[in-house]
């Protein structure tokens, strides 16, 4: 992003990017408790954030691990006393634009599976590329009518995301991108449904993403 702010504490349409995420959850009445992972340095900052704006579910406020992986196992060791089927959902701190809607859609969905994702159809065609090669040359074309991106929340029970990521810690050759590509690598037996999302339900990553989001979330009503 290029800022001195890491992305989620900048301020984008009066709020920060981190308080817009955290209100979608909070208007969620579905959504019991939610759970914040940080780097280390910006713990201060998170909380004093959760108390400026007097989130009543926001539990707690914790260290997260050195990557995305790592801080999701941090979260699953502080709900190692939670049952097996307790619903969990991971959300990316920088999509404040996902809705009420599908958020509600997640928890409803894990009555029926163990795991899920939110995606949405492709509309650009995919391309495979070798980017060893100089230039980059196309190494093969996917069939764009399979071909979904990938969103946040993913959810799941606790017990399968739980395996899955003890499973991932012990593979020192496997980097996961998200959490339900840890669940389909080691346990493949489980089904991860698909929730189809929005085009709006964007990740805030370049700074053309924050001129968007400064838009969108102006005319947003939760």
């Amino acid at each position: 992003m290029g800022a001195d702010l890491p992305k989620q504490f900048l301020t984008v349409a009066g709020k920060e990017l981190l308080a817009h995420t955290i209100d979608v959850f909070e208007a969620c009445a579905d959504v019991e408790q939610i759970r914040l992972y940080l780097p280390t340095a910006h713990l201060s900052a998170a909380a004093d954030l959760v108390e400026r704006y007097r989130y009543r579910k926001v539990t707690l406020v914790g260290a997260g691990g050195a990557d995305r992986a790592g801080s999701v196992r941090r979260a699953l060791a502080d709900l190692t006393d939670e049952p097996d089927d307790r619903k969990i959902l991971v959300h990316d701190a920088v999509r404040p634009l996902v809705d009420v809607d599908t958020v509600t859609e997640c928890v409803a969905m894990l009555d029926r599976v163990s795991a899920l994702t939110v995606a949405v159809p492709s509309t650009d065609t995919i391309l495979d590329v070798d980017s060893g090669s100089s230039p980059p040359t196309v190494a093969g074309i996917p069939d764009r009518s399979r071909m979904w991106r990938c969103q946040t929340p993913q959810g799941f029970q606790l017990g399968i995301l739980a395996r899955a990521h003890r499973a991932a810690a012990a593979d020192p050759e496997f980097t996961p991108t998200d959490d339900g590509g840890v669940v389909r690598r080691y346990l493949p037996e489980v089904p991860i449904a698909v929730i189809d999302g929005g085009e709006l339900n964007l990740k805030v990553t370049h700074p053309v993403d924050l001129r968007l989001a400064e838009s969108l979330l102006r005319d947003r009503t939760l």
